[in-house]
Protein backbone atom coordinates (compact mmCIF):
# COMPACT_ATOMS: atom_id res chain seq x y z
CA UNK A 1 0.00 0.00 0.00
CA UNK A 2 1.47 3.33 -1.12
CA UNK A 3 1.58 6.52 0.98
CA UNK A 4 -1.37 8.17 -0.79
CA UNK A 5 -3.53 5.06 -0.48
CA UNK A 6 -2.62 4.78 3.19
CA UNK A 7 -3.59 8.40 3.79
CA UNK A 8 -6.90 7.91 1.98
CA UNK A 9 -7.59 4.84 4.10
CA UNK A 10 -6.99 6.77 7.31
CA UNK A 11 -9.29 9.56 6.16
CA UNK A 12 -12.10 7.08 5.44
CA UNK A 13 -11.58 5.39 8.77
CA UNK A 14 -11.48 8.58 10.82
CA UNK A 15 -14.49 10.03 9.00
CA UNK A 16 -16.58 6.94 9.72
CA UNK A 17 -15.37 6.74 13.31
CA UNK A 18 -16.08 10.42 13.99
CA UNK A 19 -19.60 10.16 12.54
CA UNK A 20 -20.40 7.11 14.63
CA UNK A 21 -18.99 8.38 17.92
CA UNK A 22 -20.69 11.75 17.47
CA UNK A 23 -24.06 10.05 16.92
CA UNK A 24 -23.91 8.22 20.27
CA UNK A 25 -22.13 10.87 22.34
CA UNK A 26 -25.31 12.11 24.04
CA UNK A 27 -26.53 8.65 25.13
CA UNK A 28 -26.34 8.38 28.92
CA UNK A 29 -27.57 5.59 31.23
CA UNK A 30 -29.68 7.96 33.35
CA UNK A 31 -31.05 10.11 30.52
CA UNK A 32 -34.83 10.31 30.08
CA UNK A 33 -34.57 10.16 26.28
CA UNK A 34 -35.74 6.69 25.20
CA UNK A 35 -35.64 4.80 21.90
CA UNK A 36 -39.26 5.77 21.19
CA UNK A 37 -38.22 9.43 21.54
CA UNK A 38 -35.64 8.90 18.80
CA UNK A 39 -38.42 7.30 16.71
CA UNK A 40 -40.86 10.19 17.26
CA UNK A 41 -38.15 12.72 16.41
CA UNK A 42 -37.67 11.04 13.02
CA UNK A 43 -41.45 10.79 12.50
CA UNK A 44 -41.92 14.52 13.09
CA UNK A 45 -39.08 15.41 10.74
CA UNK A 46 -40.06 13.11 7.85
CA UNK A 47 -43.81 12.70 8.44
CA UNK A 48 -44.99 12.38 4.84
CA UNK A 49 -41.96 10.58 3.39
CA UNK A 50 -42.43 6.93 2.46
CA UNK A 51 -41.04 4.99 5.42
CA UNK A 52 -41.88 1.37 4.58
CA UNK A 53 -42.70 -0.76 1.55
CA UNK A 54 -44.01 -4.25 2.28
CA UNK A 55 -45.74 -6.63 -0.13
CA UNK A 56 -47.04 -3.87 -2.37
CA UNK A 57 -48.19 -1.56 0.44
CA UNK A 58 -46.53 1.78 1.18
CA UNK A 59 -46.56 3.48 4.56
CA UNK A 60 -45.51 7.02 5.41
CA UNK A 61 -43.69 7.85 8.61
CA UNK A 62 -46.92 9.36 9.94
CA UNK A 63 -48.84 6.15 9.19
CA UNK A 64 -46.21 3.96 10.88
CA UNK A 65 -46.38 6.12 13.99
CA UNK A 66 -50.18 5.87 14.00
CA UNK A 67 -49.80 2.09 13.95
CA UNK A 68 -47.31 2.28 16.82
CA UNK A 69 -49.71 4.43 18.82
CA UNK A 70 -52.54 1.96 18.25
CA UNK A 71 -50.39 -0.76 19.81
CA UNK A 72 -49.77 1.60 22.73
CA UNK A 73 -53.54 2.13 23.05
CA UNK A 74 -54.04 -1.65 23.09
CA UNK A 75 -51.47 -2.00 25.87
CA UNK A 76 -53.23 0.77 27.78
CA UNK A 77 -56.52 -1.10 27.44
CA UNK A 78 -54.88 -4.18 28.97
CA UNK A 79 -53.67 -2.05 31.89
CA UNK A 80 -50.03 -2.76 31.07
CA UNK A 81 -47.51 -0.68 33.00
CA UNK A 82 -43.81 0.15 32.84
CA UNK A 83 -41.87 -2.97 33.75
CA UNK A 84 -44.42 -5.33 32.18
CA UNK A 85 -43.43 -7.47 29.19
CA UNK A 86 -45.32 -8.45 26.02
CA UNK A 87 -44.04 -11.20 23.71
CA UNK A 88 -44.00 -10.55 19.96
CA UNK A 89 -44.28 -13.74 17.87
CA UNK A 90 -44.47 -12.52 14.27
CA UNK A 91 -42.72 -12.96 10.93
CA UNK A 92 -41.47 -9.91 9.07
CA UNK A 93 -44.48 -7.73 8.34
CA UNK A 94 -45.45 -4.06 8.34
CA UNK A 95 -46.70 -4.11 11.92
CA UNK A 96 -43.52 -5.54 13.46
CA UNK A 97 -41.47 -2.45 14.26
CA UNK A 98 -44.52 -0.29 15.10
CA UNK A 99 -45.64 -3.02 17.54
CA UNK A 100 -42.56 -2.93 19.75
CA UNK A 101 -41.93 0.77 19.27
CA UNK A 102 -45.51 1.54 20.31
CA UNK A 103 -45.28 -0.55 23.46
CA UNK A 104 -42.06 1.20 24.51
CA UNK A 105 -44.04 4.48 24.43
CA UNK A 106 -45.62 3.24 27.67
CA UNK A 107 -42.45 1.75 29.09
CA UNK A 108 -43.57 -1.82 28.32
CA UNK A 109 -40.72 -4.17 27.38
CA UNK A 110 -41.10 -6.46 24.36
CA UNK A 111 -39.66 -9.96 23.95
CA UNK A 112 -38.87 -10.60 20.27
CA UNK A 113 -39.53 -14.32 19.76
CA UNK A 114 -37.98 -16.20 16.85
CA UNK A 115 -41.04 -17.20 14.81
CA UNK A 116 -39.22 -20.31 13.47
CA UNK A 117 -39.20 -21.92 16.90
CA UNK A 118 -41.54 -24.73 17.80
CA UNK A 119 -42.07 -27.17 20.66
CA UNK A 120 -39.95 -27.00 23.78
CA UNK A 121 -37.74 -24.16 22.54
CA UNK A 122 -40.76 -21.94 21.84
CA UNK A 123 -42.31 -22.78 25.21
CA UNK A 124 -39.02 -21.95 26.91
CA UNK A 125 -38.67 -18.56 25.22
CA UNK A 126 -42.24 -17.57 26.02
CA UNK A 127 -41.86 -18.69 29.62
CA UNK A 128 -38.65 -16.82 30.40
CA UNK A 129 -40.06 -13.65 28.81
CA UNK A 130 -42.35 -13.27 31.86
CA UNK A 131 -45.06 -12.06 29.49
CA UNK A 132 -48.75 -12.69 30.02
CA UNK A 133 -49.71 -11.48 26.54
CA UNK A 134 -48.41 -12.59 23.14
CA UNK A 135 -49.01 -10.60 19.94
CA UNK A 136 -49.01 -13.02 17.00
CA UNK A 137 -50.71 -13.92 13.73
CA UNK A 138 -52.21 -17.05 12.20
CA UNK A 139 -48.78 -18.49 11.39
CA UNK A 140 -47.66 -17.92 14.95
CA UNK A 141 -50.63 -19.91 16.21
CA UNK A 142 -49.37 -22.87 14.19
CA UNK A 143 -46.15 -22.80 16.18
CA UNK A 144 -48.08 -22.46 19.41
CA UNK A 145 -49.91 -25.71 18.60
CA UNK A 146 -46.59 -27.62 18.99
CA UNK A 147 -46.24 -26.56 22.64
CA UNK A 148 -47.29 -29.50 24.74
CA UNK A 149 -46.02 -28.37 28.12
CA UNK A 150 -43.48 -26.15 29.78
CA UNK A 151 -45.24 -22.79 29.93
CA UNK A 152 -44.64 -21.05 33.22
CA UNK A 153 -48.05 -19.35 33.17
CA UNK A 154 -51.23 -19.21 31.09
CA UNK A 155 -50.84 -16.88 28.10
CA UNK A 156 -53.32 -14.84 26.11
CA UNK A 157 -52.59 -14.76 22.37
CA UNK A 158 -53.66 -11.60 20.54
CA UNK A 159 -53.99 -12.29 16.81
CA UNK A 160 -53.66 -9.41 14.35
CA UNK A 161 -55.11 -11.48 11.48
CA UNK A 162 -58.85 -11.95 11.20
CA UNK A 163 -58.95 -15.49 9.76
CA UNK A 164 -58.64 -17.53 12.94
CA UNK A 165 -60.97 -19.32 15.31
CA UNK A 166 -61.28 -17.39 18.60
CA UNK A 167 -60.85 -19.29 21.86
CA UNK A 168 -60.63 -18.31 25.53
CA UNK A 169 -56.86 -17.82 25.22
CA UNK A 170 -57.00 -16.37 21.67
CA UNK A 171 -58.41 -12.94 21.00
CA UNK A 172 -58.45 -10.57 18.07
CA UNK A 173 -56.25 -7.50 18.06
CA UNK A 174 -58.05 -5.34 15.49
CA UNK A 175 -55.77 -2.43 14.66
CA UNK A 176 -58.67 -0.65 12.95
CA UNK A 177 -60.78 -0.73 16.09
CA UNK A 178 -61.91 2.88 16.79
CA UNK A 179 -61.06 2.52 20.48
CA UNK A 180 -57.40 2.05 19.58
CA UNK A 181 -56.53 5.67 19.01
CA UNK A 182 -53.80 6.52 16.48
CA UNK A 183 -52.72 9.57 18.50
CA UNK A 184 -49.51 9.39 20.49
CA UNK A 185 -49.78 8.77 24.21
CA UNK A 186 -48.49 11.82 26.13
CA UNK A 187 -44.78 11.78 26.76
CA UNK A 188 -45.59 12.26 30.43
CA UNK A 189 -46.62 8.59 30.47
CA UNK A 190 -42.88 7.82 30.37
CA UNK A 191 -41.97 10.05 33.29
CA UNK A 192 -39.45 8.35 35.52
CA UNK A 193 -38.19 5.95 32.88
CA UNK A 194 -34.50 6.08 32.07
CA UNK A 195 -32.31 4.98 29.21
CA UNK A 196 -30.95 2.10 31.34
CA UNK A 197 -34.47 0.55 31.58
CA UNK A 198 -35.34 -2.51 29.48
CA UNK A 199 -36.87 -1.90 26.05
CA UNK A 200 -36.51 -5.34 24.43
CA UNK A 201 -35.46 -8.92 24.99
CA UNK A 202 -33.64 -10.40 22.01
CA UNK A 203 -32.87 -14.11 22.15
CA UNK A 204 -29.47 -15.57 21.46
CA UNK A 205 -28.29 -19.19 21.51
CA UNK A 206 -25.49 -20.05 23.92
CA UNK A 207 -23.71 -23.09 25.21
CA UNK A 208 -26.18 -23.84 27.99
CA UNK A 209 -28.98 -25.31 25.91
CA UNK A 210 -32.09 -23.29 25.30
CA UNK A 211 -32.00 -19.71 23.92
CA UNK A 212 -31.18 -16.94 26.40
CA UNK A 213 -32.97 -13.60 26.57
CA UNK A 214 -30.50 -10.74 26.20
CA UNK A 215 -31.64 -7.57 27.94
CA UNK A 216 -31.71 -4.67 25.48
CA UNK A 217 -32.03 -1.39 27.32
CA UNK A 218 -33.24 1.77 25.62
CA UNK A 219 -29.61 2.87 25.76
CA UNK A 220 -28.39 -0.22 23.92
CA UNK A 221 -31.14 0.04 21.30
CA UNK A 222 -30.14 3.66 20.76
CA UNK A 223 -26.49 2.64 20.36
CA UNK A 224 -27.44 0.12 17.67
CA UNK A 225 -29.78 2.39 15.79
CA UNK A 226 -28.02 5.75 16.02
CA UNK A 227 -24.58 4.32 15.22
CA UNK A 228 -25.72 2.51 12.07
CA UNK A 229 -27.77 5.48 10.92
CA UNK A 230 -24.57 7.53 11.11
CA UNK A 231 -21.94 4.98 10.02
CA UNK A 232 -23.65 4.23 6.71
CA UNK A 233 -24.01 7.93 5.77
CA UNK A 234 -27.60 7.24 4.73
CA UNK A 235 -29.91 10.13 3.82
CA UNK A 236 -33.61 10.68 3.17
CA UNK A 237 -32.96 9.71 -0.46
CA UNK A 238 -31.81 6.20 0.36
CA UNK A 239 -33.87 3.04 -0.06
CA UNK A 240 -32.72 0.20 2.22
CA UNK A 241 -33.51 -3.45 1.47
CA UNK A 242 -33.99 -5.82 4.41
CA UNK A 243 -34.75 -9.52 4.07
CA UNK A 244 -33.29 -10.43 7.47
CA UNK A 245 -35.57 -11.40 10.37
CA UNK A 246 -36.67 -8.48 12.51
CA UNK A 247 -36.38 -10.52 15.70
CA UNK A 248 -32.58 -10.24 15.40
CA UNK A 249 -30.69 -7.01 16.04
CA UNK A 250 -28.94 -6.92 12.64
CA UNK A 251 -32.14 -6.57 10.64
CA UNK A 252 -34.61 -5.29 13.22
CA UNK A 253 -32.47 -2.57 14.79
CA UNK A 254 -29.39 -1.89 12.67
CA UNK A 255 -30.92 -2.34 9.23
CA UNK A 256 -34.19 -0.64 10.08
CA UNK A 257 -32.49 2.39 11.62
CA UNK A 258 -30.39 3.12 8.54
CA UNK A 259 -33.65 3.93 6.74
CA UNK A 260 -36.05 5.04 9.46
CA UNK A 261 -33.73 7.32 11.43
CA UNK A 262 -32.62 9.18 8.30
CA UNK A 263 -35.94 9.74 6.50
CA UNK A 264 -35.26 6.97 3.98
CA UNK A 265 -37.42 4.07 2.87
CA UNK A 266 -37.19 0.53 4.23
CA UNK A 267 -38.11 -2.17 1.71
CA UNK A 268 -39.01 -5.11 3.93
CA UNK A 269 -39.29 -8.69 2.72
CA UNK A 270 -40.94 -11.54 4.58
CA UNK A 271 -38.06 -13.87 3.66
CA UNK A 272 -34.89 -13.77 1.61
CA UNK A 273 -35.01 -15.14 -1.93
CA UNK A 274 -31.77 -15.37 -3.92
CA UNK A 275 -33.66 -15.81 -7.20
CA UNK A 276 -35.77 -12.66 -6.70
CA UNK A 277 -33.20 -10.48 -4.93
CA UNK A 278 -31.95 -8.41 -7.86
CA UNK A 279 -35.43 -8.13 -9.31
CA UNK A 280 -36.57 -6.56 -6.02
CA UNK A 281 -33.49 -4.35 -5.71
CA UNK A 282 -33.97 -2.91 -9.20
CA UNK A 283 -37.75 -2.58 -9.00
CA UNK A 284 -37.59 -0.57 -5.76
CA UNK A 285 -34.51 1.46 -6.67
CA UNK A 286 -32.66 0.28 -3.57
CA UNK A 287 -29.41 2.03 -2.72
CA UNK A 288 -28.37 -0.04 0.31
CA UNK A 289 -29.03 -3.47 1.78
CA UNK A 290 -28.27 -5.23 5.04
CA UNK A 291 -26.74 -8.70 4.86
CA UNK A 292 -25.39 -11.65 6.72
CA UNK A 293 -22.54 -13.48 5.02
CA UNK A 294 -24.64 -16.43 3.92
CA UNK A 295 -26.97 -14.14 1.99
CA UNK A 296 -24.10 -12.85 -0.15
CA UNK A 297 -22.85 -16.38 -0.79
CA UNK A 298 -26.30 -17.43 -2.01
CA UNK A 299 -26.26 -14.51 -4.46
CA UNK A 300 -22.78 -15.34 -5.76
CA UNK A 301 -23.88 -18.94 -6.35
CA UNK A 302 -26.81 -17.84 -8.54
CA UNK A 303 -26.31 -18.04 -12.32
CA UNK A 304 -25.41 -14.73 -13.98
CA UNK A 305 -28.40 -12.56 -14.83
CA UNK A 306 -29.12 -9.38 -16.75
CA UNK A 307 -29.90 -7.47 -13.54
CA UNK A 308 -26.57 -8.25 -11.85
CA UNK A 309 -25.34 -4.71 -12.52
CA UNK A 310 -28.58 -2.95 -13.40
CA UNK A 311 -29.05 -1.67 -9.85
CA UNK A 312 -28.36 1.51 -7.85
CA UNK A 313 -26.75 -0.16 -4.83
CA UNK A 314 -23.92 1.88 -3.36
CA UNK A 315 -23.53 0.12 -0.01
CA UNK A 316 -23.95 -3.33 1.54
CA UNK A 317 -23.58 -3.50 5.32
CA UNK A 318 -23.70 -6.47 7.67
CA UNK A 319 -21.57 -9.20 9.21
CA UNK A 320 -20.14 -12.64 8.51
CA UNK A 321 -18.94 -12.01 4.94
CA UNK A 322 -16.05 -14.31 4.04
CA UNK A 323 -13.06 -12.71 2.24
CA UNK A 324 -13.38 -14.89 -0.88
CA UNK A 325 -17.11 -14.25 -1.19
CA UNK A 326 -16.57 -10.54 -0.45
CA UNK A 327 -14.23 -10.00 -3.38
CA UNK A 328 -16.26 -12.10 -5.81
CA UNK A 329 -19.50 -10.43 -4.74
CA UNK A 330 -18.12 -6.92 -5.15
CA UNK A 331 -16.43 -7.65 -8.47
CA UNK A 332 -19.45 -9.39 -10.00
CA UNK A 333 -22.21 -7.10 -8.83
CA UNK A 334 -20.35 -3.79 -8.70
CA UNK A 335 -21.51 -2.72 -5.26
CA UNK A 336 -19.36 0.31 -4.55
CA UNK A 337 -18.85 -0.11 -0.81
CA UNK A 338 -19.12 -2.94 1.72
CA UNK A 339 -19.18 -2.13 5.42
CA UNK A 340 -18.64 -5.18 7.63
CA UNK A 341 -19.25 -4.83 11.36
CA UNK A 342 -18.76 -6.93 14.46
CA UNK A 343 -20.98 -7.05 17.53
CA UNK A 344 -23.10 -9.33 19.66
CA UNK A 345 -26.63 -8.82 20.89
CA UNK A 346 -25.72 -8.82 24.56
CA UNK A 347 -22.08 -7.70 24.45
CA UNK A 348 -20.17 -4.44 24.68
CA UNK A 349 -17.62 -5.17 21.94
CA UNK A 350 -18.48 -3.62 18.60
CA UNK A 351 -16.51 -2.31 15.65
CA UNK A 352 -16.90 -1.26 12.03
CA UNK A 353 -14.75 -1.84 8.98
CA UNK A 354 -15.15 1.70 7.70
CA UNK A 355 -12.61 1.53 4.88
CA UNK A 356 -13.80 -1.71 3.27
CA UNK A 357 -10.71 -3.91 3.52
CA UNK A 358 -11.94 -7.40 2.51
CA UNK A 359 -12.11 -9.99 5.27
CA UNK A 360 -11.78 -7.67 8.25
CA UNK A 361 -14.49 -7.07 10.84
CA UNK A 362 -13.19 -3.79 12.22
CA UNK A 363 -10.13 -1.83 13.15
CA UNK A 364 -8.48 -0.23 16.14
CA UNK A 365 -5.29 1.41 14.84
CA UNK A 366 -2.27 1.43 17.18
CA UNK A 367 -2.48 5.21 17.68
CA UNK A 368 -6.06 4.89 19.05
CA UNK A 369 -5.63 1.69 21.07
CA UNK A 370 -5.96 3.56 24.37
CA UNK A 371 -9.36 4.92 23.30
CA UNK A 372 -10.98 1.51 22.75
CA UNK A 373 -11.60 -1.01 25.51
CA UNK A 374 -11.32 -4.16 23.41
CA UNK A 375 -8.45 -6.63 23.75
CA UNK A 376 -7.43 -10.05 22.51
CA UNK A 377 -6.18 -12.40 25.23
CA UNK A 378 -4.42 -15.73 24.77
CA UNK A 379 -6.77 -18.68 24.89
CA UNK A 380 -6.29 -22.40 25.56
CA UNK A 381 -8.59 -24.24 23.14
CA UNK A 382 -8.37 -27.57 24.96
CA UNK A 383 -9.10 -26.09 28.40
CA UNK A 384 -11.54 -23.58 26.87
CA UNK A 385 -10.13 -20.86 29.15
CA UNK A 386 -7.94 -17.77 28.82
CA UNK A 387 -4.24 -18.22 29.55
CA UNK A 388 -2.96 -16.36 32.61
CA UNK A 389 0.55 -15.28 33.55
CA UNK A 390 2.36 -15.68 36.85
CA UNK A 391 0.68 -12.51 38.12
CA UNK A 392 -2.76 -14.07 37.60
CA UNK A 393 -3.70 -11.65 34.82
CA UNK A 394 -4.60 -12.58 31.25
CA UNK A 395 -1.84 -12.50 28.65
CA UNK A 396 -2.47 -10.12 25.75
CA UNK A 397 -2.01 -11.41 22.20
CA UNK A 398 0.73 -10.19 19.93
CA UNK A 399 -0.15 -9.08 16.37
CA UNK A 400 -1.13 -12.12 14.31
CA UNK A 401 -1.77 -14.27 17.38
CA UNK A 402 -5.24 -15.78 17.88
CA UNK A 403 -7.07 -15.08 21.12
CA UNK A 404 -10.48 -14.36 22.62
CA UNK A 405 -11.88 -10.85 22.19
CA UNK A 406 -12.95 -9.21 25.46
CA UNK A 407 -14.39 -5.79 26.24
CA UNK A 408 -13.90 -3.71 29.40
CA UNK A 409 -17.13 -3.25 31.36
CA UNK A 410 -17.86 0.32 32.52
CA UNK A 411 -21.05 2.12 33.49
CA UNK A 412 -21.42 4.23 30.37
CA UNK A 413 -23.33 3.78 27.14
CA UNK A 414 -20.53 2.31 25.02
CA UNK A 415 -19.12 -0.13 27.59
CA UNK A 416 -22.17 -1.10 29.62
CA UNK A 417 -23.05 -4.77 29.94
CA UNK A 418 -26.63 -5.66 30.83
CA UNK A 419 -26.42 -9.39 30.15
CA UNK A 420 -29.35 -11.78 30.10
CA UNK A 421 -32.58 -12.18 32.00
CA UNK A 422 -30.81 -15.19 33.57
CA UNK A 423 -28.34 -13.75 36.11
CA UNK A 424 -26.20 -16.89 36.21
CA UNK A 425 -25.83 -16.84 32.42
CA UNK A 426 -24.87 -13.16 32.61
CA UNK A 427 -22.15 -13.87 35.15
CA UNK A 428 -20.61 -16.59 32.99
CA UNK A 429 -19.86 -14.00 30.30
CA UNK A 430 -17.75 -11.87 32.66
CA UNK A 431 -13.97 -12.35 32.81
CA UNK A 432 -12.25 -10.79 35.82
CA UNK A 433 -8.63 -9.79 36.49
CA UNK A 434 -7.76 -9.29 32.84
CA UNK A 435 -5.50 -6.22 32.60
CA UNK A 436 -5.40 -5.47 36.33
CA UNK A 437 -6.73 -7.09 39.46
CA UNK A 438 -10.36 -6.27 40.15
CA UNK A 439 -11.38 -5.31 36.60
CA UNK A 440 -14.27 -6.92 34.69
CA UNK A 441 -14.45 -7.67 30.96
CA UNK A 442 -17.16 -9.10 28.72
CA UNK A 443 -16.24 -12.40 27.06
CA UNK A 444 -17.33 -12.43 23.43
CA UNK A 445 -16.74 -16.17 23.05
CA UNK A 446 -15.09 -15.41 19.70
CA UNK A 447 -11.54 -16.09 18.63
CA UNK A 448 -9.88 -13.36 16.54
CA UNK A 449 -6.52 -12.10 15.44
CA UNK A 450 -5.32 -8.54 14.86
CA UNK A 451 -2.64 -7.41 12.43
CA UNK A 452 0.01 -4.70 12.75
CA UNK A 453 -2.32 -2.05 11.31
CA UNK A 454 -5.03 -2.81 13.86
CA UNK A 455 -7.43 -4.77 11.63
CA UNK A 456 -9.39 -7.54 13.36
CA UNK A 457 -10.13 -10.88 11.67
CA UNK A 458 -12.72 -13.35 12.93
CA UNK A 459 -11.32 -16.89 13.39
CA UNK A 460 -13.90 -19.09 15.14
CA UNK A 461 -16.39 -19.41 17.97
CA UNK A 462 -15.48 -20.91 21.32
CA UNK A 463 -17.33 -23.83 22.86
CA UNK A 464 -20.51 -25.49 21.86
CA UNK A 465 -22.11 -22.87 19.67
CA UNK A 466 -21.53 -22.76 15.94
CA UNK A 467 -23.04 -20.67 13.14
CA UNK A 468 -25.06 -22.12 10.29
CA UNK A 469 -27.28 -20.25 7.80
CA UNK A 470 -26.59 -17.05 9.69
CA UNK A 471 -27.90 -18.37 13.02
CA UNK A 472 -26.15 -19.44 16.21
CA UNK A 473 -26.87 -23.10 16.90
CA UNK A 474 -26.62 -24.41 20.45
CA UNK A 475 -25.38 -28.00 20.39
CA UNK A 476 -26.91 -28.63 23.80
CA UNK A 477 -30.35 -27.54 22.63
CA UNK A 478 -30.12 -29.80 19.57
CA UNK A 479 -28.83 -32.73 21.64
CA UNK A 480 -31.74 -32.34 24.04
CA UNK A 481 -34.21 -32.45 21.15
CA UNK A 482 -32.56 -35.61 19.79
CA UNK A 483 -32.60 -37.18 23.25
CA UNK A 484 -36.37 -36.80 23.37
CA UNK A 485 -36.67 -39.23 20.44
CA UNK A 486 -37.41 -42.84 21.48
CA UNK A 487 -34.41 -45.14 21.55
CA UNK A 488 -31.67 -42.50 21.79
CA UNK A 489 -29.25 -43.28 24.61
CA UNK A 490 -26.79 -40.46 23.99
CA UNK A 491 -26.37 -37.64 21.48
CA UNK A 492 -23.29 -35.50 20.96
CA UNK A 493 -23.82 -32.56 18.58
CA UNK A 494 -21.15 -30.45 16.89
CA UNK A 495 -20.48 -28.45 13.73
CA UNK A 496 -18.49 -29.63 10.70
CA UNK A 497 -17.09 -27.73 7.74
CA UNK A 498 -18.34 -28.22 4.19
CA UNK A 499 -16.13 -27.00 1.38
CA UNK A 500 -17.09 -23.57 -0.01
CA UNK A 501 -19.87 -23.02 2.55
CA UNK A 502 -19.91 -20.52 5.40
CA UNK A 503 -20.26 -21.61 8.99
CA UNK A 504 -20.55 -25.21 10.15
CA UNK A 505 -23.27 -27.72 9.39
CA UNK A 506 -24.79 -29.63 12.28
CA UNK A 507 -23.74 -33.22 12.88
CA UNK A 508 -24.89 -35.58 15.63
CA UNK A 509 -23.14 -38.67 16.95
CA UNK A 510 -25.91 -40.88 18.32
CA UNK A 511 -25.64 -43.94 20.51
CA UNK A 512 -28.84 -45.88 19.80
CA UNK A 513 -30.71 -47.96 22.32
CA UNK A 514 -33.68 -50.29 22.25
CA UNK A 515 -36.42 -49.18 19.89
CA UNK A 516 -34.32 -46.65 17.93
CA UNK A 517 -35.63 -46.15 14.38
CA UNK A 518 -33.67 -43.77 12.16
CA UNK A 519 -36.56 -43.38 9.72
CA UNK A 520 -38.67 -41.44 12.19
CA UNK A 521 -35.88 -39.23 13.53
CA UNK A 522 -36.07 -36.60 10.82
CA UNK A 523 -39.82 -36.02 11.25
CA UNK A 524 -39.26 -35.69 15.00
CA UNK A 525 -36.55 -33.05 14.48
CA UNK A 526 -38.71 -31.13 12.00
CA UNK A 527 -41.29 -30.79 14.77
CA UNK A 528 -38.75 -29.91 17.45
CA UNK A 529 -36.21 -27.63 15.78
CA UNK A 530 -36.02 -24.81 13.23
CA UNK A 531 -34.44 -25.77 9.90
CA UNK A 532 -31.03 -24.21 10.56
CA UNK A 533 -30.64 -26.18 13.82
CA UNK A 534 -31.46 -29.65 12.49
CA UNK A 535 -28.38 -31.91 12.01
CA UNK A 536 -27.41 -32.35 8.39
CA UNK A 537 -25.35 -35.45 9.23
CA UNK A 538 -25.88 -38.37 11.60
CA UNK A 539 -23.11 -40.66 12.91
CA UNK A 540 -24.23 -43.87 14.62
CA UNK A 541 -21.69 -44.63 17.36
CA UNK A 542 -21.73 -47.56 19.83
CA UNK A 543 -20.40 -45.26 22.57
CA UNK A 544 -19.48 -41.59 22.98
CA UNK A 545 -16.13 -40.71 24.53
CA UNK A 546 -16.19 -38.40 27.56
CA UNK A 547 -13.58 -36.47 29.50
CA UNK A 548 -12.62 -37.05 33.13
CA UNK A 549 -15.35 -34.64 34.14
CA UNK A 550 -17.90 -36.50 32.00
CA UNK A 551 -18.10 -33.87 29.30
CA UNK A 552 -18.45 -35.15 25.76
CA UNK A 553 -15.24 -34.99 23.74
CA UNK A 554 -15.78 -33.31 20.40
CA UNK A 555 -12.28 -32.60 19.13
CA UNK A 556 -11.80 -35.93 17.34
CA UNK A 557 -15.38 -35.91 16.05
CA UNK A 558 -14.98 -32.44 14.57
CA UNK A 559 -11.64 -33.46 13.04
CA UNK A 560 -13.26 -36.51 11.35
CA UNK A 561 -16.01 -34.34 9.93
CA UNK A 562 -18.40 -36.36 7.77
CA UNK A 563 -15.74 -38.10 5.67
CA UNK A 564 -16.66 -41.81 5.34
CA UNK A 565 -13.03 -42.68 4.61
CA UNK A 566 -12.11 -41.61 8.16
CA UNK A 567 -15.11 -43.05 9.99
CA UNK A 568 -15.95 -46.70 10.55
CA UNK A 569 -19.41 -45.97 11.92
CA UNK A 570 -22.56 -45.68 9.80
CA UNK A 571 -23.05 -42.17 8.43
CA UNK A 572 -26.23 -40.54 7.12
CA UNK A 573 -27.00 -37.33 5.24
CA UNK A 574 -30.25 -35.33 5.31
CA UNK A 575 -30.85 -35.42 1.56
CA UNK A 576 -32.73 -32.24 0.50
CA UNK A 577 -34.02 -34.05 -2.60
CA UNK A 578 -35.64 -37.01 -0.83
CA UNK A 579 -36.24 -35.31 2.55
CA UNK A 580 -34.82 -38.32 4.36
CA UNK A 581 -31.60 -39.44 6.02
CA UNK A 582 -29.72 -41.52 3.44
CA UNK A 583 -26.50 -43.50 3.86
CA UNK A 584 -23.44 -41.34 3.23
CA UNK A 585 -21.18 -43.03 0.67
CA UNK A 586 -17.81 -41.79 -0.68
CA UNK A 587 -19.58 -40.79 -3.90
CA UNK A 588 -22.23 -38.81 -2.01
CA UNK A 589 -19.51 -37.21 0.14
CA UNK A 590 -17.69 -36.01 -2.98
CA UNK A 591 -20.91 -34.57 -4.42
CA UNK A 592 -21.64 -32.65 -1.21
CA UNK A 593 -18.11 -31.22 -1.08
CA UNK A 594 -18.35 -30.20 -4.73
CA UNK A 595 -21.50 -28.17 -4.07
CA UNK A 596 -23.85 -30.64 -5.71
CA UNK A 597 -26.72 -29.91 -3.32
CA UNK A 598 -28.59 -26.74 -2.45
CA UNK A 599 -28.05 -26.95 1.30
Amino acid sequence: MGPLERIAREIRFLDGLARTLLSVRAIKPDADVLICDDWEKAIDRFADHTALVFEGERYTYRQLDALASRFAAWADAQDLKPGDTVALLLPNRAEYIPAWMGLTKLGVAVALINNNLTGAALAHCLSISNADHVITDSDGLTGVETIRAGLARPLTYWVIDTDFAPAPDRRALDLKEPKLAPERPPRARRTGLKSRDIALYIYTSGTTGMPKAAKITHMRAQLYMRSFAAATKATAEDVVYCALPLYHATGGLCGAAVALFNGGTLVLKRKFSASHFWEDIVAHGCTMFVYIGELCRYLVNQPPGKLDRAHRLKLAFGNGLRPDVWEEFQARFGVGRIMEFYGSTEGNVSMFNFDGKPGTIGRVPPYLRGNFAVRLVKFDIEAEAPVRGEDGLCIPCEPGEVGEAVGLIKDDARHNYTGYADKAASERKILRDVAEHGDSWFRTGDLMRQDEDGYFYFVDRIGDTFRWKGENVSTTEVAEAIARYPGVNEANVYGVKIDKLDGRAGMAAITPGEGFNLEGLRDHLVRELPGYARPLFIRIAPAIETTGTFKYRKIDLVRDGFDPSKIEHDLYFDDPETHAYVRLTPELYARIQAGGFKI
